[in-house]
């Protein structure tokens, strides 16, 4: 199945950029969609390289985009439109914590703080997500197209704030019907639901030894997780191999959390 297209959002860095590398090594073109034009290109650049293991080098596309912007993901779609036509596989990488986020902060109104977190947090992890798909789903390859969801351990057992959970959680009935609906073209939805995964920007600059050690030690293969074990299964549900799993939410946690 080599010489598909492959949009990920996120694609610049951490999972997204293991999950390009991973398609790459297939010789599908991966298409890399992010708000940060520099960090998109240098990604490119690497694949296009061959670097991470993708060998001869990836016919890699960068396309900078804010995709909470309704806007900015219909030129996205028009450009995918002109110089693919069909998308075979759609990775949804883009999101996370959105207390990293710039903006005003309110310490002495908790409710504007709350409103603040939880907007943010949804318009990241779950608009970027709706916007993208309803854009391209009628590019989907039908029949063999994929779409995956990356959600999170959280959208099980909560979050700190409770906002990333519930933005993460808010996919799955999203990819549910989003099956249902394309089940028909030939078309599988699946979710793919991470634990502690590290090189990543999600924790900013880190997070404390104590806490990294609490994390590794819910796991049953006592290590921590990495970009390329959601890549590979992302991969795997993309291949012809998982055309008969659809609607599902494959969990990449090492046993922290157990199976639903």
């Amino acid at each position: 199945m080599a010489g598909r297209t492959v949009v990920i959002s996120g694609g610049g860095t951490g999972i997204g950029l293991a999950t390009a590398r991973a398609f790459a090594r297939d010789g599908d073109t991966p298409v890399l969609i992010g708000r940060r034009a520099d960090v998109l290109e240098r990604a490119a650049a690497s694949l296009a390289n061959g670097d991470g293991g993708t060998g001869d080098g990836a016919d890699a596309v960068a396309l900078p985009a804010d995709l909470t912007d309704p806007a900015e993901v219909a030129r996205v779609a028009r450009s995918v439109a002109e110089r693919f036509g069909t998308v075979d596989v759609l990775v949804h990488g883009a999101g996370g914590n959105g207390g990293l986020e710039p903006g005003p902060e309110h310490p002495d109104d908790p409710l504007a703080a709350a409103a603040r977190a939880w907007t943010v947090t949804f318009r990241i992890n779950t608009l970027t997500a709706v916007l993208l798909t309803e854009a391209l789903r009628d590019r989907l390859a039908s029949p063999g197209g994929r779409v995956l969801f990356i959600s999170s351990i959280a959208a099980y057992r909560g979050s700190g704030s409770g906002a990333y959970a519930a933005s993460k959680a808010a996919l799955h009935p999203y990819a549910f019907g989003l099956a249902r609906a394309l089940g028909h073209r030939g078309v599988t939805v699946n979710v793919v639901a991470p634990g502690y995964i590290e090189e990543t920007e999600f924790f900013g600059p880190g997070i404390p030894p104590e806490r990294r050690e609490a994390l590794v030690a819910e796991t049953l293969d006592a290590r921590p997780g990495t970009p390329g074990d959601v890549a590979e299964t992302l991969r795997w549900l993309a291949s012809h191999a998982a055309s008969h799993i659809t609607s599902q939410v494959v969990q990449v946690n090492g046993g922290a959390e157990r199976g639903h």
